[in-house]
């Protein structure tokens, strides 16, 4: 099958890191696997393939596309979107990768092609698999922490706070209508929605 695209959420695996800062790619694909069981025009349906990887295929926003979960932990995800690419045939352009931004609040999010990684080992280790940082990424906010010598490898491996994760299923389908409007309608489109959200904004009105 051609598909138009994947979705990848990057994560921990296993039940230890699935309420964790880290894993907020993981929480957007969880709630398009949700929206895929509640929707049979979604045509939902999981693939049997390597064991680095979690894939689905699923009609998102007008055409079939893949959505994936690394297994291989964060440090490797590449290696799992590197396979996902050359089983199906996609180039680094194709690929949305969503994941945790430290230099944005719990709330904000940003949508752009390429770039640098930031620190960030998952999004460094896609760039290194794939040859190229020429991919979309839909960076999701977690905020750094107040204590400035807290360890930042703790600080993304801790749940979401009790002021903030009330706010996620908001946030995460908020930014599931950005990925539609990429898709539907182009980068400005999904940029105008996705980058002028924040829970400040949303409170207020």
């Amino acid at each position: 099958m051609d598909y138009k695209g994947a979705i990848v959420g990057l994560g921990n695996p296993g039940p230890k890191y699935e309420s964790t800062r880290h894993n907020a790619g993981f929480m957007l694909v969880d709630h398009l696997l949700a929206l895929g069981g509640e929707r049979q025009s979604m045509r939902l349906e999981k693939l049997d393939e390597s064991g680095d990887y979690e894939l689905w295929r699923c009609k998102f926003a007008g055409a079939y596309r893949l959505l994936a979960k690394p297994m291989t932990y964060m440090n490797l995800s590449g290696k799992a979107v590197s396979k996902i690419c050359g089983r199906h045939g996609l180039a680094a352009r194709d690929i949305v990768v969503v994941h945790d931004e430290l230099d944005l609040p719990v709330g904000r999010m940003k949508f752009k092609l390429g770039g640098g990684n930031n620190g960030h080992n998952g999004l460094a280790s896609i760039q290194e698999s794939l040859g190229t940082p020429d991919f979309y990424r839909l960076r999701l906010g977690i905020g750094r922490p107040d204590d400035q010598y807290k360890p930042i490898t703790d600080w993304v491996l801790e749940p979401f706070g009790p002021e903030s994760a009330p706010a996620l299923p908001e946030i995460i389908a908020h930014a599931a209508k950005g990925l539609d409007l990429f898709f539907r309608r182009g980068m400005g489109f999904a940029q105008q929605h996705v980058n002028a959200f924040s829970l400040q904004k949303e409170e207020a009105e």
